[in-house]
């Protein structure tokens, strides 16, 4: 049984919340989203909190009990906050630029990588070896990442390539003579 889907998600201070059957949908000081739940879980709204149950007690809907109810805590923390994710860049001449709403990446190519940045996200290079991704949804925001990073990721030798913050790279021995 889901732990995390017994407990209701309080709307937080500026925030505010709404459910019309199976659709959540939040407004806040960064933006609007919504979230429309699996037809397996009730989704009910009171007392200033929204609360998630199973319609029945079937191991699909109790599966998807809690990833909704986390769902709904991830668009209230979007509209409130906002998520970011950071990558760093490492590599000799690999470095990032914005080119106006278009990130240019050297990347060790024969040619720049250009990434359209999509509508709703916002991506910062506040020094050339870091990016920085921001927007209300996370999904969107973990799918932007791990598209930039996939241009050139992490090699296990030196390390070279793009990897998240903190991402720690499990490094392998070169050859011996």
């Amino acid at each position: 049984m889901s732990r995390i889907g017994k407990k209701p998600v309080a709307v937080p201070q500026g925030v505010t919340a709404s459910v019309d059957g199976q659709t959540i949908k939040a407004k806040g000081p960064k933006g609007e989203l919504s979230f429309v739940a699996n037809d397996d879980v009730v989704v009910k709204f009171e007392d200033g909190a929204v609360s998630v149950n199973p319609r029945d007690d079937s191991k699909i809907a109790r599966s998807k009990w809690g990833m909704s109810r986390t769902m709904v805590v991830n668009i209230f923390t979007g509209v409130k906050d906002g998520f970011e994710k950071r990558l760093e860049i490492s590599g000799v001449g690999y470095r990032a630029a914005m080119q106006g709403k278009n990130l240019q990446l050297s990347l060790g190519f024969s040619h720049e990588v250009v990434y359209q940045v999509p509508e709703g996200i916002t991506v910062a290079v506040p020094k050339p070896t870091e990016i920085v991704v921001t927007g209300i949804d996370k999904q969107q925001v973990g799918q932007v990442a791990a598209e930039i990073r996939e241009y050139r990721s992490p090699e296990p030798y030196k390390g070279k390539g793009v990897k998240y913050a903190g991402e720690k790279i499990v490094r392998k021995e070169g050859k011996k003579k």
